[in-house]
């Protein structure tokens, strides 16, 4: 009798730490609390056109000395911060091939899992009120966020109207939060 009970009790035990080491190993996975003290950053310099034809192009001649047009600063917004402490400068920029980047600078945020760049037509608001609606109407996720710090650049899908867009958010698709988010006011 009581070596029945030793071996059941050796069981319990033996599955209770089995669940213990199964659901830490699941947080650890879900939340990675690590990324709290890794930064990234990602310091990229705003892209230029660059001639794809096979052939060199032609030398102006002092006549004819035109500038190429460069990138043009649509809409612009300064962070502002929502689940996590958010700062830098966030910046539409049409290129000079006409297409577009969303470009982040002087970035400085929490690291997290699943961080993402979004365009979306939804109003920022501050504090906790602007922490979970930009996914309530249209968003393009525009990949995964590169860098917790620094400038970097998002292409646009040539399929997207960026008129159609009124913010920028940093956004966490793992729990569905905004880190910080950045109204865009149109230049």
């Amino acid at each position: 009798m009581e070596r029945t009970r030793r071996t059941l009790r050796r069981r319990l035990v033996v599955g209770a730490l089995v669940v213990v080491v199964v659901a830490a190993g699941f947080g650890l996975y879900w939340f990675q609390p690590w990324k709290l003290w890794q930064d990234e950053t990602v310091d990229e310099a705003l892209p230029s056109v660059v001639e794809t034809s096979g052939t060199p192009a032609a030398q102006p001649s002092a006549t004819a000395v035109s500038p190429a047009p460069g990138p043009q600063t649509l809409a612009s917004g300064e962070l502002v911060s929502h689940e996590h402490a958010t700062s830098g400068t966030v910046k539409l920029v049409r290129l000079a091939d006409g297409t577009h980047v969303v470009r982040l600078e002087n970035l400085d945020t929490s690291n997290g899992p699943d961080l993402r760049v979004w365009l979306t037509d939804a109003p920022v608001k501050e504090g906790r009120a602007g922490w979970h609606v930009f996914d309530d109407g249209e968003y393009v996720s525009l990949g995964k966020l590169k860098g917790n710090k620094g400038s970097q650049n998002y292409t646009l899908p040539d399929d997207t109207d960026p008129a159609r867009y009124t913010s920028v958010s940093v956004w966490c698709d793992r729990f569905d939060v905004s880190f910080g988010a950045a109204e865009l006011a149109h230049a």
